[in-house]
């Protein structure tokens, strides 16, 4: 793996065609992917720090507490800046900035946060700046591709490993923590989202929360999961059926689900591509599961084939009713599912790496 990010190339990026000579980005209790994105930073809470850029250079304001945390992370091109008052953070801001058009980040700034930037840089125009955000990160390079396929290794060998944990009796919420745990054994930095494991009925909800539903013989185990590597997300979904009883009828429908959804994830995959609209993959998709096996799962679809991943997991718009078009570089998810309510579903997704002519999972 490359030592790290291309924030020379990203910032290039981020103001290529833009209408605004510099941005802010500025953290709340809660960092903005943008400020990870244009950091690299891995490590440090930076709670309200303000993060400055233009075409070449970065500045970090931020307290004494994050300080030597920033200094240790800080690309070339950054000063790192230890800011003590409100005056400080203005006069730095000011300085910044100066009389040309600021970019600021409505998609995720507070109002109140929005209102004092403002006061804070005079008369200086403001910029929405979160489109042109999110469009600089559609297209991954190579040091966020070789983050994600490990993040993607990671859980992969960690959903191979759950199986050997599944027991009668054993709960949601007990096979979730036993994954987590897992996964930072393989070496996850943390969760991409919050782990979702559903056994038998529970599995027709795609956004099921783990509860104390004890595992059955002859039932549905979804596990929906992903593991974050340096600051980017896998997310992948695996469907088993837990101690089948093959003579039954139910087990029968079980399987044919399965087999149905995976054919329909083959489908996905061929049609996800450079060059291809989204959403007429999703349709395509759509359709095969609502005519196969007669028309049984006609409308047992109920989310988007996909959508683009990165530092957020839902990095950007699905891959649905909107018209998106790919290109090559994006990583998307290629998830489609079943779900009958008061019987329970299946899901596959795995992370795409879209490319020409044909697209490969990561």
């Amino acid at each position: 793996m490359k030592n790290g990010p291309d924030i020379d190339g990203r910032l290039k990026k981020v103001f290529s065609g833009s209408k605004f000579d510099s941005i802010i980005i500025m953290n709340t209790k809660e960092k903005d992917s943008n400020f990870l994105y244009l950091t690299g930073f891995t490590s440090g809470v930076f709670e309200d720090t303000i993060l400055l850029a233009d075409k070449k250079r970065l500045m970090l304001l931020t307290s004494e507490l994050e300080y030597d945390t920033a200094i240790g992370q800080a690309p070339h091109n950054m000063e790192v800046k230890c800011i003590k008052s409100e005056k400080d953070v203005k006069e730095s801001i000011k300085d910044f900035v100066g009389s040309g058009n600021v970019g600021l980040n409505y998609g995720f700034i507070p109002y109140s946060y929005a209102e004092m930037l403002k006061k804070n840089i005079g008369e200086s125009k403001i910029i929405d700046a979160e489109t042109k955000l999110a469009e600089a990160r559609e297209i991954k390079d190579i040091f966020e591709i070789e983050s994600m396929k490990k993040a993607v290794e990671i859980t992969k060998r960690s959903l191979t490993e759950i199986s050997d944990y599944f027991k009668k009796g054993i709960t949601e919420k007990q096979l979730r923590a036993r994954f987590e745990f897992i996964l930072g054994e393989n070496g996850g930095e943390g969760l991409a989202f919050e782990s979702i494991v559903s056994f038998g009925a529970n599995a027709a909800l795609p956004h099921h929360t783990p509860d104390d539903t004890k595992l059955k013989e002859n039932e549905f185990v979804l596990l929906d999961v992903g593991a974050r590597y340096r600051n980017y997300c896998a997310d992948m979904t695996r469907t088993f059926i837990y101690a089948p009883d093959k003579k039954t009828m139910k087990y029968k429908r079980m399987e044919a689900i399965i087999d149905t959804v995976k054919e329909a994830q083959k489908i996905g995959l061929s049609r996800i591509k450079d060059g291809a609209d989204g959403s007429a993959a999703h349709m395509e998709v759509a359709d095969f599961i609502n005519k196969a096996k007669g028309g049984i799962y006609k409308g047992r679809f109920i989310h988007s084939l996909g959508h683009q991943i990165g530092i957020d997991v839902h990095d950007g718009v699905g891959l649905t009713t909107i018209s998106k078009k790919l290109r090559s570089g994006m990583v998307v998810s290629d998830e489609p599912g079943i779900y009958i309510t008061g019987f329970g579903g299946a899901r596959f997704e795995d992370d795409v790496l879209v490319g020409k002519g044909h697209s490969k999972f990561l």
